[in-house]
């Protein structure tokens, strides 16, 4: 199963849009066995070396490096579905 981490500024509102727009980019991707979890970048660095790939915006995803052995994703735009999708799209064929 791909574990993924949504992490945002304050992990409120926009961890949980992110999550579900990773959802949806994992079913459009052909990803069947997934779970997605969504938290602040502040819980993320505890967090994070349990997933396959942690996704937050570019300027918040360098306060995990060398958290997780896993990929970090850093979006431009958190909400911006090609992005999403493109991004997870390369990594996944990797982890899977």
């Amino acid at each position: 199963m791909l574990k993924v981490l949504a992490a945002c500024g304050n992990g409120m509102g926009s961890s949980m849009v992110i999550k579900m727009k990773i959802e949806k980019a994992l079913r459009e991707i052909g990803v069947a066995d997934f779970k997605v979890d969504y938290c602040s970048v502040g819980e993320a660095k505890s967090q994070a070396g349990g997933y396959d790939i942690v996704v937050a915006s570019k300027h918040l995803i360098h306060e995990l490096d060398g958290r997780t052995q896993g990929s970090l994703v850093g979006l431009d735009n958190l909400m911006d579905d090609a992005e999403i999708k493109e991004k997870l799209s390369g990594l996944v064929s990797e982890e899977v």
